[in-house]
């Protein structure tokens, strides 16, 4: 299986992503859903992605980092559209930029 990258992504509607250290932030229609990692579609743990991907392992995004789940099909649109879907409420909106 090819690593998944930001651009084989793209293709879903709303989605965005912005790099950090070298990896991908995901983005879905604003929130943070997850991101690559070392070519690996990580997303958080909400209960709806548990449930979406019942046999999902769960790994380590970085050292010291909290636990994701591993998302295998990275090739199938309408699986990571219809995940993304069922993750959406569960995730925080966004955090406020302070002003200066």
């Amino acid at each position: 299986m090819p690593p998944p990258s930001p651009k084989q992504l793209s293709e879903l509607e709303e989605i965005t992503y912005r790099t950090m250290m070298g990896e991908f932030i995901l983005y879905y229609r604003g929130k943070i859903v997850g991101g690559i990692y070392d070519d690996r579609l990580l997303v958080k743990p909400v209960k709806s992605a548990v449930r979406y991907m019942p046999t999902a392992p769960y790994e380590l995004p970085y050292d010291g980092a909290k636990r994701m789940l591993l998302v295998e099909e990275v090739d199938n649109k309408k699986f990571l559209t219809g995940l993304f879907d069922a993750m959406y409420a569960e995730l925080p909106a966004p955090k406020q930029k302070r002003g200066k």
